[in-house]
């Protein structure tokens, strides 16, 4: 028997759909792909490499301003000092600068694709559906034309929520990006106090939500020392040799896969390693990455201290097997990335309203695992969760990434449904 407010959710939700205004905003969303898949195309032809989503950041701007969006403390919409565009849906008698809950839409601007990457979109017809074939195409570009969707079905319906809705999108998700975006908007915006729940849109889909948020830490590794002729220098300690053991040593670490049943999902991957300058040079340097992925907390702390203690005895104990006279070797342990696990409870009024907007479409809510922009406020207590924008993708983080607008429709009302739901139980908070 579903508890009282889950009950509440679904009549929430009920009363909600059969308002004119979200009729109307359905009807657009149905007379419009065509739209939101060209601006899904534009978009994607945008470089946006970690670190360089300027560009793009300022297409965004250009688009929520000819929507209808209002700039957030400022005369137009821009993106700010990191790089986030944000935009508020203007309502009648709601000031964005009053001290009022939100409700935030997000998508992240960044993909995994260095700069010079070719971006050349190709629309093709596939079992009688458009296709969209491009670097990008569903993370996030997926993502992003669903927060422009939203933002103009929002106005052209002439939707009034009681509570504000504001619409983000932000840098630095992927990668070394390391969340930078939304840890700059809870770290610096007015707006992070209000915040009462914190929707994701990553990617395509309609059928999952990411309500378990993946922890991982990042690190390089850096073993320096004298170098020299392979010949002549002989004798000379070698980083690449060093820190070679010590990835050794690292790599039979236990995790969560290999240790105990039910021990928290953990494991641990060595992505790049990289040295010298020829062949016949004993190297100056050595460097490696390491990514460290759990559930738990405590066990990336476990592994965190195992990389440590490997490269330190890696260096030692190529230093005291060497004469003095060769030189001696030193190591550097920097991390690059760190996302926080934390999860939202089941009881939370986020999850209940989103099994309320399922039933009333007829959808079927996967709870998932991931690492996405939602860790950041669910690692700081704020209701977040992480969706897809509806449709079908393949090919993620390849160059041969493609995006289909299948069932698109059913997974931005899935959107809208939640955005407004949640800002009449921020409102009654």
């Amino acid at each position: 028997m579903p508890s009282p407010s889950a009950t509440s959710a679904f009549a929430r939700v009920t009363a909600l759909a059969a308002v004119r205004a979200v009729h109307t905003a359905f009807a657009w969303l149905h007379a419009n792909p065509k739209t939101i898949l060209d601006w899904q195309t534009q978009l994607c032809e945008i470089p946006a490499p970690p670190f360089g989503e300027r560009s793009r950041a300022a297409w965004l701007a250009e688009r929520f301003t000819e929507i209808g969006l209002t700039a957030i403390q400022r005369d137009t919409i821009q993106p700010d000092e990191i790089g986030n565009v944000l935009a508020f849906l203007p309502t009648p008698h709601l000031d964005p600068a009053s001290t009022g809950p939100i409700v935030i839409l997000s998508a992240h601007l960044d993909t995994v694709f260095p700069a010079g990457t070719p971006l050349h979109a190709v629309l093709t017809r596939v079992d009688d559906q458009d296709r969209l074939e491009i670097p990008g195409a569903g993370d996030n570009g997926a993502g992003l034309a669903g927060l422009l969707a939203l933002a103009a079905v929002l106005v052209h319906s002439g939707v009034q929520p009681p509570a504000p809705l504001v619409f983000l999108a932000n840098v630095g998700e992927e990668g070394e990006g390391d969340l930078r975006g939304v840890r700059h908007f809870y770290a610096h915006s007015p707006l992070a106090q209000r915040v009462a729940a914190h929707i994701v849109l990553d990617g395509a889909g309609a059928d999952g939500a990411v309500t378990q948020a993946l922890g991982s830490r990042r690190f390089r590794a850096t073993v320096t020392g004298p170098g020299g002729h392979s010949f002549t220098d002989a004798g000379t300690p070698n980083p690449i040799v060093a820190l070679a053991e010590a990835l050794s040593e690292l790599s039979r670490t236990p995790t969560g896969d290999a240790g105990k049943p039910g021990a928290p999902r953990t494991t641990l991957n060595i992505g790049t390693m990289q040295g010298g300058t020829s062949v016949n040079s004993i190297p100056e340097n050595a460097e490696a990455t390491v990514d460290f992925r759990s559930t738990s907390a405590e066990e990336l702390l476990r592994l965190e201290v195992a990389l440590h203690r490997a490269v330190e005895d890696a260096v030692d104990r190529t230093n005291r097997s060497r004469h003095s006279s060769h030189g001696k070797l030193s190591f550097a342990i920097t991390k690059i990335g760190d996302r926080p696990a934390a999860r939202l409870p089941e009881q939370a009024a986020l999850l209940e309203t989103l099994h309320a907007v399922d039933r009333h479409l007829g959808l079927m809510t996967t709870p998932r695992l991931g690492s996405t922009d939602a860790n950041l406020p669910l690692s700081i207590g704020i209701p977040a969760i992480s969706l897809g924008a509806g449709g079908e993708s393949g090919g993620a983080h390849t160059l041969a990434e493609w995006y289909s607008p299948r069932d698109r429709e059913t997974g931005l009302k899935r959107i809208l449904l939640l955005m407004l739901a949640m800002a009449e139980w921020a409102a009654d908070q």
